[in-house]
């Protein structure tokens, strides 16, 4: 993996854009840190493999819509395909901005930017990386 120095992030080259296809997903540790790399729909998301609320791993976790504010006695279902949910009691996060929608202002997923620049994934992150390993995970078809 190629790791590159811009203005102030670390642009990480992490693997052919068609090694991860819509549907699919991709763990990667970065240090001591994984972090799941998603395609929902050709748009692509990273996020901290790790619920803030117990721990578990989101990367299994599905994705899926939620109920939206609506007029009492009014149930809209909207969203759909932006939201993971812990795959343990279902904590649902946004996958943009990681926000919970529970308590968007005091729980959040840890999200990174990432993109399909040409014909790679590039992770952009903070400080460099000292190691970075592709795990080598199976996942079904999830998303």
């Amino acid at each position: 993996m190629e790791v590159e120095n811009t203005q102030s992030q670390n642009r990480v080259v992490l693997f052919p854009s068609d090694q991860l296809k819509p549907g699919e997903r991709k763990l990667i540790k970065v240090d001591q840190l994984e972090i799941a790399i998603i395609n929902v729909d050709e748009k692509i998301y990273a996020f901290r493999n790790e619920c803030p609320h117990q721990g578990i791993s989101m990367v299994y976790g599905p994705v899926t819509g939620t109920m939206v504010t609506s007029n009492p006695q009014e149930y809209k279902y909207g969203l759909e395909n932006e939201i993971i949910k812990c795959p343990l009691h279902g904590w649902e996060f946004d996958l943009k901005t990681g926000k919970s929608f529970f308590s968007p202002n005091q729980v959040s997923l840890l999200t990174y930017d990432v993109k399909k620049e040409e014909k790679d994934i590039v992770l952009y992150l903070k400080r460099k990386p000292e190691n970075i390993v592709l795990k080598d995970c199976h996942f079904s078809h999830i998303c």
